[in-house]
C-alpha cells in the first residue's frame, strides 16, 4: 500500500540522486567549498535562501518548467536546514524537542513575569 499522496517517496528517492551527483561534478567541487566558505563565515543564510529565491523565480522562465531548478531549491534548503536545525548531529527527534523546550520555556518566563507583575 502507498500512503504518499503525491510521490514523496519516488521525489526523495530522485532528490537524493540529484544531490550525490552534485557531489561528484567537476563545478560541484569548487561550489561545494564556495558554499563551505560562505556558510563558515556566517553568510550562509543569505546565501541559502538567496539561492532558493532565485531557482525559484526562475522556474518556468529560463528553460521552461526546468526539475533541475526545483532540485535546487530543494538542495539548498537542505542545506539550510542542515546548518538551523542539525549542526550538533541530534536526531530529529532531539531536534524537536529542544525546540519545544526552548518555546515552552520561553511561555512560562513570560507567563510567570505577568503572574508576578499583574498590573503590567
Amino acid at each position: 500500500m502507498n500512503m504518499y499522496k503525491f510521490k514523496e517517496n519516488i521525489i526523495l528517492d530522485d532528490v537524493k540522486k540529484y544531490i550525490d551527483e552534485t557531489y561528484g561534478s567537476h563545478y560541484a567541487k569548487t561550489q561545494k567549498q564556495a558554499t563551505e566558505i560562505i556558510i563558515d563565515q556566517g553568510h550562509g543564510e543569505g546565501f541559502c535562501m538567496g539561492n532558493i529565491l532565485k531557482y525559484a523565480q526562475r522556474y518556468g522562465k529560463k528553460e521552461g518548467k526546468n526539475k533541475k531548478d526545483l532540485m535546487k531549491v530543494i538542495h539548498y534548503a537542505i542545506i539550510q536546514l542542515s546548518q538551523d536545525h542539525y549542526q550538533n548531529d541530534k536526531s530529529v527527534l532531539e531536534t524537536i524537542q529542544d525546540d519545544l523546550l526552548q518555546y515552552d520555556v520561553g511561555l512560562r518566563s513570560v507567563m510567570s513575569e505577568k503572574l508576578n507583575n499583574p498590573n503590567d
